[in-house]
């Protein structure tokens, strides 16, 4: 059997698209550190950081970074170091202007991975219900139909089962 090129090319992308999500490892950790650095950002633009206060933020920043990149690739992880600027310790501690930048930097880039991802999970779910549609989904894939997720959501609480043991048998 051959493929039209349309077929070779969402079958391709679908491919490219389980590989960009598999550029991140850790999710939720990924997210909880970005939520934090976001935090800390907007802390540090409400408050003016004394010399104590900037060296316990730029080591807050340092090891940031260095949790994130336990959840991502290699080619994130590169990403990140190119453009994470490290802080010149010579001079003492980084200045608050200095902390605001490199905190802004890295919740813009984290802004940037978090849309790439809901970009390529968009692309994905649109592949496969193209594919559904055609017939040509790949094996063991599944296609929820349409208004299933409404349909279940709207079950009354007495028609579920709440009684809190888990379905195991």
């Amino acid at each position: 059997m051959t493929e039209t090129p349309d077929e070779s090319r969402v079958e391709g992308g679908l491919a490219r698209s389980e590989d960009r999500e598999a550029d991140i490892s850790s999710p939720a950790k990924v997210m909880r550190i970005g939520t934090m650095v976001k935090q800390l950002l907007e802390e540090v633009r409400s408050t003016e950081l004394d010399e104590k206060g900037r060296e316990r933020l730029a080591e807050i920043h340092r090891r940031s970074i260095e949790e994130l990149e336990e959840g991502l690739s290699a080619e994130l992880i590169d990403e990140l170091e190119r453009l994470d600027l490290p802080f010149d310790s010579q001079d003492g501690p980084p200045t608050t202007s200095e902390l605001r930048i490199a905190q802004a930097q890295l919740v813009g880039w984290l802004e940037g991975l978090f849309h790439g991802i809901q970009t390529a999970i968009m692309a994905q779910q649109a592949m496969a219900q193209q594919l559904a549609g055609s017939g040509q989904l790949p094996p063991g894939a599944v296609v929820p139909p349409p208004g299933a997720e409404s349909q279940s959501s709207q079950k009354s609480a007495s028609e579920r089962d709440d009684s809190g043991t888990g379905n195991y048998l």
